[in-house]
C-alpha cells in the first residue's frame, strides 16, 4: 500500500501546483478584464471550459464527476479573482 500512497501524495502536490498556477493565470486575465471594464463572471467561457475538459475525459472519472470538479475549480478561481478585483479597486 505504501507505494500507492506515496504516488498519491506526489500527485496531490502536482495537482496543487497546477491549480495554483491556474489561479495565477486567471488573476492576470482578471487584471486585463478589469482594465477593459469586463465582468469577472463570463458564463460562455466557463461553459466552454467544461465542454473542453469533458471532451478530453478518458475516465475512469465519469463526465458528471469531471463536471463537478471543474465547476468547483472555476468557482474557487472566480472567488479569488473577485477578491483581486476588490484589491485593485481599493488600490486606485
Amino acid at each position: 500500500m505504501t507505494p500507492w500512497r506515496q504516488r498519491i501524495d506526489v500527485l496531490d502536490r502536482i495537482m496543487l501546483l497546477v491549480m495554483n498556477e491556474r489561479v495565477q493565470c486567471a488573476n492576470a486575465l482578471g487584471a486585463i478584464k478589469k482594465k477593459m471594464g469586463l465582468p469577472v463572471y463570463f458564463p460562455k467561457r466557463e461553459a466552454e471550459v467544461i465542454r473542453n475538459v469533458l471532451a478530453g475525459n478518458k475516465g475512469p472519472l465519469s463526465d458528471a464527476a469531471v463536471r463537478r470538479l471543474f465547476e468547483r475549480v472555476i468557482d474557487e478561481t472566480r472567488s479569488d479573482e473577485r477578491h483581486k478585483y476588490k484589491e485593485l479597486d481599493e488600490g486606485e
